[in-house]
């Protein structure tokens, strides 16, 4: 049996290592148009900075380490032009088709470069090693002085400090009132205040139609980074009868598979679900292709695995600074039928003797049924370890009331008696 996976970096790899895992027998071959396979893509930012030296710290794995170690046959630069269901074939822009028994989709996502001007010399995205290398040739050769970067997502946000640690003048322009997508003030005011203390411009509500060769909406600059957000990769998978989902992206069951039996799709071109909601999202994160891959290989194998959801648990650093988030903030739960009531605290990480910095906590709860919905944490390094702990608790559909009685280590090295999301939950339950 043939399992043909389209895509080769997270979720198509991570489809092809579970499946092989499970099936020593599989006949397995992963199709990648690019010419890299299994890399960071979460780390081109940190090579634009200068903090990861070489693109070939971000590789994890090659072509021949998956042929040797894993009997598993990869192939570069080679782009899948259409899927023949009826046939079970894939033919690749070449012209060459490629039977297969099961099919898992994992063709990601795209930079949204719906603007005109885009491909200017000038203009970049920040999605692929070759992006991050054109853009640091760029650097290195032009020496630009004024940056514009359009969004202020995730990938905006990092590249705006990779830029500025260049030298460079940056103002992020948002088409939104509101930061990483997320419609919480208090975030977007924060995240305001502290890029001002690095000199970074962020400008909201700003619809960006045209990029002209020195400037965009006024703002001049020699540099434009575009991080609009991502587009599903679907037009294959479409043209062959898969059906997309409300987010745009491909419809997927809880064991991955499309409606097409036998063909399964994973990562950022296919939807899950909600945690809290129980709504189909699409929400690209690495941690989502990874977990979605596994379980689509799982399946394609043979095995009845499935995957429950995700609360977009999410973690960035900006400037120093760790933004992390899960769940829904107060104006996504109202939308949803919620009866939201949050509340905000700063506490200190540790004891003020063992230099305990301060970090803000919010989280969100439904009125009725005091069930946790979302929350935030700002801070440093104990940001990821805080919002798993809340992400934990959405998974487990925990009420306040048993959140607030978690029993949290303490040593004056490591962490408060009280730990700052204790205390938001006592805050927030005297609201309720």
């Amino acid at each position: 049996m043939r399992l043909v996976v389209i895509g080769g970096v997270a979720a198509g790899l991570s489809a092809a290592a579970r499946a092989r895992r499970l099936d020593a027998s599989l006949d397995i071959l992963v199709l990648e148009k690019g010419d890299a396979i299994s890399y960071s893509a979460c780390g081109l930012p940190f090579f634009v900075e200068g903090r990861v030296r070489s693109r070939d710290e971000l590789i994890l794995y090659t072509p021949e380490h998956f042929r040797r170690e894993r009997n598993i046959d990869v192939r570069t630069g080679a782009e899948v032009h259409a899927i023949h269901h009826s046939s079970r074939q894939v033919a690749l822009a070449g012209g060459e088709r490629i039977h297969y028994d099961r099919l898992v989709i994992a063709t990601g996502a795209r930079p949204d470069r719906r603007f005109s001007g885009a491909d200017q010399p000038h203009v970049f995205t920040l999605h692929t090693l070759a992006d991050a290398e054109r853009l640091l040739q760029f650097l290195r050769e032009r020496k630009p002085r004024r940056a514009v970067v359009i969004g202020a997502g995730f990938i905006g946000l990092e590249a705006a400090d990779a830029l500025r640690t260049h030298g460079l003048s940056v103002t992020l322009l948002e088409g939104s009132d509101f930061v990483l997508n997320r419609p919480c003030a208090d975030l977007t005011n924060a995240v305001r205040g502290h890029l001002e203390q690095f000199r970074i411009e962020l400008r909201l509500g700003v619809t960006v139609r045209e990029i002209e060769p020195d400037r965009v909406n006024g703002v001049p600059c020699d540099l434009v980074v575009l991080s609009a957000g991502l587009l599903p990769n679907v037009e294959i998978a479409a043209g062959a009868g898969v059906d997309l989902g409300r987010t745009g992206a491909i419809r997927v069951t809880d064991r991955m598979e499309t409606n097409l039996t036998g063909v399964f799709a994973a990562g950022d071109c296919a939807e899950t679900t909600h945690l809290v909601t129980g709504a189909p999202v699409s929400i690209p994160l690495g941690t989502t292709a990874n977990k979605t891959g596994r379980v689509a290989g799982a399946n394609a194998a043979g095995r009845r695995e499935r995957f429950p959801g995700v609360a977009g648990t999410s973690i960035v650093r900006v400037c120093g600074l760790a933004i992390a988030m899960t769940g829904l903030s107060p104006a996504e739960a109202k939308k949803e039928g919620f009866d939201p009531v949050s509340a905000s605290i700063e506490a200190r990480e540790r004891p003020k003797y063992f230099w305990g910095r301060h970090t803000t906590v919010r989280l969100v709860a439904d009125r009725g049924t005091g069930r946790l919905l979302g929350g935030m944490v700002l801070g440093e390094a104990g940001a990821a370890g805080r919002i798993n702990v809340l992400a934990t608790a959405l998974a487990a559909r925990m009420r306040l009331d048993d959140f607030e009685q978690l029993d949290m280590a303490y040593a004056p090295p490591y962490a408060s008696v009280w730990d700052p999301l204790l205390i938001c939950a006592q805050q927030l339950r005297r609201q309720m």
